[in-house]
């Protein structure tokens, strides 16, 4: 009887109950769906994109398609007209977002984020509905129409500004005010503090908010068409094209592919391979 105690003891310690619970529910089966998400969503339709890229109609290897769009002068211009428009627009967007993040992250009305809610509950709405009431609302105050570059660029910077203003909040918000007070007793004035202490801290958020508008400016050409009137022609609009209208998988996904190494470049520069503490000091 003492025997068949202590083996009915031993069945029934806590370690050995989380032994076999570990068995049973290891962290690592937690991955599980999430692998399978990115391999069926994620990394077979590149794989797809690439095997199109570098074949012909017939599926034979062949780099035509990329002998294609680098000798065309159409693709040529609107891929740099692209740039020149997501440059400019992420450059407008840090303007105006900075000095927004940085009076709600100090702000004192901004209590549990409601200033900042209001920034982002735009967002909330449908991107398409969002442009077309800008539209309107520049066409009665009589600014719609002068240019179609600018109605452009007021349209992208209007639909992905809060895209740069999150993060940038984000790393403020976080940041150790002991630094400021440091270098405030050490007699900094304001604007040294700030150009020493503060804006270096936040290069991680203002580096996340870069790649959150530089690379969805470049494609997104419902916006360009929106406020564009349907004359300016950007990357994606091309792309878009190709796949729908004229169905050629092969070309569209080798203009796919220039895009996916401009994103890789573009996250490289900005730090976006780096950690968060580290980000954004190459820029």
């Amino acid at each position: 009887m003492r025997e068949q105690k202590v083996i009915s003891r031993a069945e029934y310690r806590p370690d050995v109950i989380a032994k076999k619970s570990a068995f049973r529910f290891s962290r690592s089966s937690l991955c599980v769906p999430y692998g399978l998400f990115l391999a069926l969503f994620v990394v077979l339709p590149l794989l797809l994109i690439v095997f199109y890229a570098l074949t012909d109609a017939n599926g034979t290897l062949s780099f035509e398609n990329f002998i294609r769009f680098f000798s065309s002068p159409t693709t040529i211009t609107t891929l740099i007209i692209s740039i020149l428009l997501a440059l400019v627009t992420t450059v407008i967007c840090i303007i105006i977002a900075y000095p927004v993040a940085y009076i709600l992250a100090n702000s004192k009305l901004n209590k549990g984020g409601t200033l900042l809610m209001l920034f982002i509950m735009p967002m909330w709405i449908n991107f398409v509905l969002r442009a077309m009431a800008m539209k309107d609302l520049l066409t009665i105050i009589g600014v719609f129409g002068f240019n179609n570059y600018l109605n452009v660029v007021i349209g992208m910077v209007y639909d992905y500004l809060p895209f740069m203003i999150l993060p940038i909040y984000t790393v403020l918000i976080k940041m150790d005010k002991s630094y400021v007070e440091a270098s405030m007793d050490l007699g900094a004035s304001p604007l040294k503090t700030f150009t020493k202490v503060t804006f270096p801290l936040s290069m991680p958020g203002i580096a996340s908010g870069i790649t959150m508008v530089f690379m969805p400016t470049m494609t997104c050409y419902v916006i360009s068409d929106t406020f564009g009137n349907g004359l300016i022609t950007i990357i994606g609009k091309l792309i878009d094209e190709q796949f729908t209208t004229f169905q050629n998988w092969n070309l569209g996904s080798a203009m796919a592919m220039v895009l996916l190494v401009i994103m890789l470049v573009s996250m490289w520069v900005t730090g976006g391979f780096k950690s968060e503490e580290t980000r954004g000091t190459n820029l």
